[in-house]
């Protein structure tokens, strides 16, 4: 259950009661995420692990990845007796534990447990890492979202009557927010502040100087104080402690203190003197780096070190924090942890500095943060040609290439990557070299030139082998195979599970699974899909994942599953990433889905395809695109657009060979009355229908498993039984498009008693949805709750509700996430949420 809504709201006050309320044998387990700018690794789950003992605790306390702490998570959950687990305030939250609940909600149908997430719904944009976990569980059918409201007036009204508070006056001021609500009435005040800020101020006014000192001093160490650290940070204000526990202002946690509501905490921090904040930063620090117990915690150690301004803490304790961080597989705070370092970093030697920014690009990397990624590696490479360190600036050279490619910018990358090997080249081999040659040979691969890719990964299998290096021998080999020959690319992923490679075995998943579906070998697509995306599933390598449910959707459309593949491409769409592929393939099974169904919004998700694929000049990128467009253009009987779509990609596969894509370009030419040669290098079943065969091609579409390619090659034919044959199978798949122009044709030849197919007002709307329905599925495909689709839309929550419950019953679905599929399917919502 993810329970969202503004800060104040109630979130924590509401899962506290329902914890209080759960009887035995129900168990509870509560993590809290800190409000740190960087937080710590997997925060909420050590207190979780606490509470737990057993595997779990030593588990977390040993430092593993993700998947293994959810592993013996799972393992916990299904020992204990039924459990309410609650994460709260996940927007907080730190890579690492954002992937335990991903990979948790994947399972939570297989343990005894109400897992809850609470967050504040206010306070994070598209790109926020908790906003790409919403959108990866929004179609899961054991998750539920629950959105709580502000109080209503007569809510307020109530809370206030006690008090002789005008009630009227308290709502227009807080808007019903409890918090706010609760802190007006509180404060005791003539009249009623008018920000949640002056509420909180009128409350501690009316404590001694002594306890606002202590609450200044607790302000200032989030996410609690312990009772040991006020006594090194508060002096003689502790004495107040009970003061300020009485007054409501703090309450009493675990092991410490912590302000009842974060919002009350900032309005204290705000306030504190900067020489009193600067001198209690500074107690705090010296205080946590020599705990009475357990291991310093140094993402709170670098915290206070930068807020003190103390550089040489911070370049102790910063750099420390992000490799801990980066151990668990928290690179996003590793990241903010470097950066944190190189703010302080100027005086630094070249060489320190150096590889800070480099371990920093790395983090950036592997999470998606290109900008500063590159700018990060970029500055390190003039570290490096500053101290003449030929070896290490060649090796700068080579990751900067992986960083410009994945953005799609690919000319920069290449000149990166070639200008590596020339500098390596000049040095006595190594396994810098052996890297430059196997990421060289990955990148021409990509570019649709296989010739030159299988060179230059031969040089770099066979430089890795000699040194040793087999990471790098099975990323030269997996190349090697992916353009060659698929049982190289095979015996690439046993090599990389042998070795122990997880990264790489997961990697390499991607390409068996891309070349098995471009194939249409439906066994090898099937098989290295589903393993694929489990595995990479359970280890949390979610930007291959990606790829592969990018792969499993133009595999579900070749299948002729066309709703699946619609959620599939949506379930790609709606998580924002800088890697253009898995983008652009899904935009292209979407365009394609619309364009064969004759719904709208084909262009919108095709032209966006090129926009993303053009740049790049690779023909893996651009040409399932032309032929996209190329067909979309077909479908409407535009000649010249099939033209425009097909001409210079075709050029280009031909150049690079690309038998598959060749074949498939020239037979829209072919459809749209081109004309032209047969290109040589033609392969079935695309000869076949060039050739005039349209039923030795339908034979051989059937084979693969494409019935919509099997019955578009029938429609090509001149018999009238074949025609109608073709008719059949296109209305079956509900491709209204083509089957319009086979009825034509056959009405053309004088044919009689054809099949009409469904309507085309009601293919748009295949349940028959008013406008008012048509209108509330996409404001449920947006997110939206029936009482915010009621406020939008000038209804009554029950008018709403009566209206989704008539589109779950004509879509035939039984959830909202079902409907919401249906909805980016038919152009109703926008595929990015």
């Amino acid at each position: 259950m993810l329970v969202g809504g503004e800060a104040g709201v109630g979130k924590t006050a509401l899962l506290r009661r329902l914890c209080e309320e759960c009887r035995e044998p129900v168990q509870i387990l509560w993590g809290a995420c800190d409000p740190l700018f960087t937080p710590r690794p997997l925060g909420p789950l050590l207190a979780v692990a606490e509470a737990a003992g057993g595997e779990l605790e030593q588990v977390v306390a040993s430092g593993v990845m993700p998947h293994e702490v959810v592993a013996a998570l799972v393992r916990e959950l299904r020992t204990r007796a039924p459990t309410v687990f609650v994460l709260e305030d996940v927007h907080w939250a730190d890579e690492a534990t954002l992937d335990v609940l991903r990979l948790l909600a994947r399972r939570v149908e297989s343990v005894p447990a109400l897992v809850i997430a609470s967050y504040r719904d206010d306070e994070f944009d598209r790109a926020h890492p908790l906003r790409v976990v919403l959108g990866e569980l929004a179609t899961s059918q054991a998750v539920e979202r629950l959105k709580l409201a502000a109080l209503s007036p007569a809510a307020v009204a109530q809370l206030a009557e006690p008090h002789g508070v005008d009630a009227g006056e308290l709502y227009r001021k807080t808007a019903g927010n409890p918090f706010f609500v609760v802190e007006a009435l509180a404060a005791q005040a003539e009249e009623i502040p008018a920000t949640v800020r002056d509420a909180v101020f009128a409350r501690a006014a009316r404590l001694s100087a002594r306890a606002n000192r202590l609450l200044d001093a607790v302000a200032i160490v989030p996410p609690q104080a312990e009772l040991w650290l006020l006594e090194g940070i508060a002096g003689e204000s502790i004495d107040a402690l009970d003061e300020c526990l009485a007054s409501g202002m703090l309450t009493a946690v675990t092991g410490g203190v912590a302000f009842r509501h974060e919002l009350a905490r900032l309005a204290v921090e705000e306030t504190v003197a900067l020489n009193r904040r600067l001198d209690v930063h500074r107690k705090a620090l010296a205080a946590l780096a020599d705990p009475p117990s357990a291991i310093p915690d140094l993402a709170r150690l670098s915290h206070h070190a930068e807020a003190a301004g103390d550089a040489g803490a911070v370049l102790r304790f910063a750099p420390a924090a992000a490799a801990r961080a980066a151990s668990l597989g928290a690179h996003r705070e590793a990241a903010a942890q470097y950066a944190r370092a190189l703010r302080f970093g100027e005086r630094l030697p070249v060489a320190e500095r150096a590889e800070l920014l480099e371990r920093r690009s790395r983090a950036c990397f592997l999470t998606d943060q290109y900008d500063e990624g590159i700018a990060s590696l970029e500055q390190a490479l003039e570290c490096r040609r500053t101290l003449g360190d030929s070896l290490k600036e060649g090796d700068a050279l080579r990751r900067l290439s992986e960083f410009l490619w994945c953005p799609g910018r690919t000319a920069e990358a290449e000149r990166s990557a070639r200008d590596a090997v020339a500098l390596l080249e000049g040095l006595a081999p190594g396994r810098e070299l052996a890297w430059a040659y196997a990421n060289l040979a990955g990148l021409c691969g990509a570019a649709g030139r296989s010739e030159e890719a299988i060179a230059w990964g031969k040089r770099g299998l066979e430089l890795a082998e000699c040194l040793g290096e087999e990471e790098i021998a099975v990323h030269a080999l997996s190349t090697i195979g992916a353009c060659q020959d698929y049982e190289q690319l095979e015996a690439s992923l046993e090599r990389a599970r042998h070795a122990g490679l997880d990264e790489e075995f997961g990697r390499i998943r991607v390409p068996l699974a891309a070349v098995a579906v471009e194939r249409r070998d439906r066994a090898a697509a099937g098989k290295h899909l589903e393993a694929g995306i489990a595995y990479c599933s359970e280890r949390g390598f979610e930007l291959f994942r990606l790829y592969l449910l990018a792969f499993r959707a133009r595999f579900e459309l070749n299948e002729g599953r066309w709703a699946e593949a619609a959620d599939s491409a949506a379930s790609v769409l709606r998580i924002p990433r800088t890697s253009t592929t898995p983008r652009i393939v899904s935009l292209v099974v979407l365009g394609l889905l619309r364009a064969r169904r004759g719904d709208p919004g084909q262009w919108e998700a095709l032209d966006e395809a090129w926009a993303l694929a053009e740049p790049t000049g690779e023909l893996p990128r651009l040409g399932p695109v032309a032929a996209a467009r190329a067909e979309a253009a077909w479908l409407e009987g535009d000649r010249d657009a099939v033209r425009g779509a097909t001409e210079g990609a075709l050029e280009l596969a031909v150049e690079r060979k690309a038998a598959s894509l060749v074949g498939e370009l020239a037979v829209w030419r072919w459809r749209a009355g081109l004309g032209g040669a047969i290109p040589a290098e033609t392969v079935e079943p695309y000869a076949l229908q060039l050739a005039g065969d349209p039923t030795g091609a339908a034979d051989r579409w059937r084979e693969l498993g494409c019935p919509y390619e099997a019955a578009l090659a029938l429609a090509d034919a001149e018999e009238e039984e074949l025609l109608r044959s073709a008719l059949e199978e296109l209305q079956r798949l509900d491709a209204r498009p083509a089957a319009a122009i086979v009825a034509r044709r056959l009405r053309e030849r004088g044919a009689r008693g054809l099949p009409r197919g469904p309507r085309p007002a009601t293919r748009r709307n295949p349940g028959s949805l008013t406008p008012r329905e048509c209108e509330v599925l996409g404001l449920v495909a947006e997110g939206l709750r029936n009482a915010e689709i009621a406020d939008r839309l000038v209804l009554s929550q029950r008018t709403v509700d009566h209206h989704v419950a008539a589109v779950l019953s004509k879509l035939g679905v039984r959830t909202r996430a079902e409907a919401s599929a249906t909805a980016v399917r038919l152009g109703l919502a926008d595929q990015d949420r």
